[in-house]
């Protein structure tokens, strides 16, 4: 059997799976990773265009700006919108330069092709869903309930775009190109019901920041009244589903943290990022709300949660699946 990285990506079949080294990456996961990290700048730059209001900078246009291929920005949330739609079509060329790639250095029912191809789909999707925003004016102060469907549609869309990519990167890097299920009926059904908990959390603070930026107060006494308040807006009122439940998120991620404590050295290795980055996340809650949610503790709270939300995924991927030779 080969070991060195290059012959790790050749195609090969079940009997003969590649041994990936353990002192440096190939070419093509070194690129996966590359994807993976520039997409989490477009989402952090998209959140900023929300947290800005600067979603209506180029109209009610797409693709075009306010009716032009290259606009001449007369002001700053133009510059903003269209600078986020550069880089997303950028993103799209380079997940596509990524499929193709994998698609040609894997084989047939590899898993990391398929991870990449879920990977290019969903990113679609999230243009999509960024048009229909732009389309139906679903931006700026715009506070109806379909932007909040919306909403909700592609912050969800997102975390799956992550997780696919992170995926295709990690099960690149490590050389295991198939894998066989191991974990117990009752941990999938947990890990299942826990990613979707950690999800719907992102979610609702996506709804709760977009609450902030639209509905901005002079202190944490008038914050609080709008959250209780009958009166409110539906959005305001729904700021109190995110703590709820992320409460619930918690009992999950400890529960993971638990498993990997217990679980053999490989699968351990993602537990101190995990509950570094938890701890980290929950001081930056906590800041939001007393500081009433500024655009660059937004920015960073999201970023924090989205690493959170690999290093999950990598630890539910750790507890479920092992290759082949490690069975």
């Amino acid at each position: 059997m080969q070991t060195d990285a290059g012959a790790a990506l050749e195609p090969v079949n079940v009997a003969a799976l590649p041994v990936a080294s353990n002192n440096k990456q190939t070419p093509l996961a070194r690129f996966a990773w590359f994807v993976l990290v520039y997409n989490l700048a477009v989402i952090l730059w998209g959140a900023y265009v929300r947290a800005t209001g600067s979603g209506a900078g180029c109209g009610s246009h797409w693709p075009l700006c306010n009716g032009e291929i290259l606009p001449t920005p007369a002001q700053i949330q133009t510059l903003i919108e269209f600078t986020h739609r550069v880089t997303s079509g950028l993103s799209l060329i380079l997940t596509a330069v990524l499929l193709i790639w994998c698609w040609r250095r894997t084989a047939k029912g590899d898993w990391p092709r398929y991870a990449a191809i879920a990977g290019a789909i969903l990113l679609l999707n999230e243009a999509l869903l960024g048009a229909g925003l732009v389309l139906f004016e679903y931006v700026g102060m715009d506070r109806s309930a379909s932007r909040a469907v919306f909403l909700c549609l592609h912050f969800g869309n997102t975390l799956l775009l992550v997780a696919a990519l992170t995926l295709t990167a990690a099960w690149l890097s490590n050389g295991a190109r198939r894998f066989v299920l191991v974990a117990q009926r009752y941990e999938r059904i947990v890990i299942g019901i826990g990613l979707l908990c950690v999800a719907t959390t992102g979610i609702t603070g996506a709804l709760a920041a977009l609450g902030d930026t639209i509905f901005p107060t002079g202190s944490l006494k008038a914050s609080i009244t709008q959250d209780f308040s009958a009166g409110s807006h539906f959005l305001l009122r729904l700021r109190l589903l995110h703590p709820i439940v992320a409460a619930i998120a918690f009992l999950f991620i400890v529960w993971m943290v638990y498993k990997l404590s217990k679980s053999h050295e490989g699968s351990s290795r993602t537990l101190p990022y995990l509950t570094a980055i938890l701890l980290i996340q929950l001081a930056l809650g906590v800041m939001n709300v007393l500081l009433l949610a500024p655009v660059w503790l937004q920015i960073t709270h999201l970023f924090v949660a989205e690493v959170f939300w690999i290093f999950l995924v990598l630890a539910s991927s750790d507890v479920l699946l092992r290759s082949p030779e490690h069975c």
